[in-house]
């Protein structure tokens, strides 16, 4: 049975490189997956996803998979998408069509929450609608679970701003409810 599946993290959490070794799985075993990322993410060019690891892929769009007829979409075995925290909930609602009258599943990835921890829409809309949600964990610095995506600079964490800025490892950070609250990028030992 098919089924909508969000498997969200904190940043640095391996979301991408999951995503990848997922397509990657299914193409090992002679089954055609289409692999996806949502139209914001262009920092690796804006046909590749590429892992912090250095695990890359060409993908399509996820606008483009929202304009195939279903004719083409039932050709895939499954449909994997990538930062999906920037999807639309009409996009994310397309996906529960592909899962539901399709029966393709659609597995996605991506952020549940913003640096001031408010949820994205698509994280949103996939909460509502997915049927199994599981966290990809990863750790803060104090080896507690991270949770929140601190954004940062030299002046340390930012509180204000787009919910949107493309970064990577010299903006956002992943902390623990008690470092993000406390404004605590590291251990004194740092």
């Amino acid at each position: 049975m098919a089924k909508l599946y969000f498997y969200h993290g904190a940043m640095g959490s391996s979301k991408t490189a999951n995503a990848l070794m997922t397509e990657y799985n299914y193409a090992e075993r002679g089954q055609k997956a289409l692999l996806a990322k949502t139209n914001i993410d262009t920092r690796d060019g804006v046909y590749k996803i590429k892992s912090r690891i250095g695990l890359e892929k060409e993908c399509t769009l996820l606008n483009v998979v929202c304009e195939m007829s279903d004719e083409q979409l039932s050709s895939y075995d499954a449909i994997i998408v990538d930062e999906i925290q920037f999807a639309t909930s009409a996009q994310i609602d397309f996906l529960a069509h592909i899962v539901d009258d399709l029966k393709v599943p659609v597995i996605c990835y991506g952020l549940r929450t913003d640096f001031q921890l408010n949820l994205f829409e698509g994280s949103q809309r996939l909460l509502a609608l997915a049927d199994v949600i599981q966290e990809v964990k990863t750790v803060c610095w104090c080896g507690k679970k991270a949770i929140c995506n601190a954004r940062y600079n030299k002046d340390g964490i930012v509180r204000a701003g787009a919910q949107v800025m493309l970064g990577a490892n010299d903006d956002y950070i992943a902390l623990c409810r008690k470092h993000f609250i406390e404004g605590k990028l590291y251990g004194e030992d740092k």
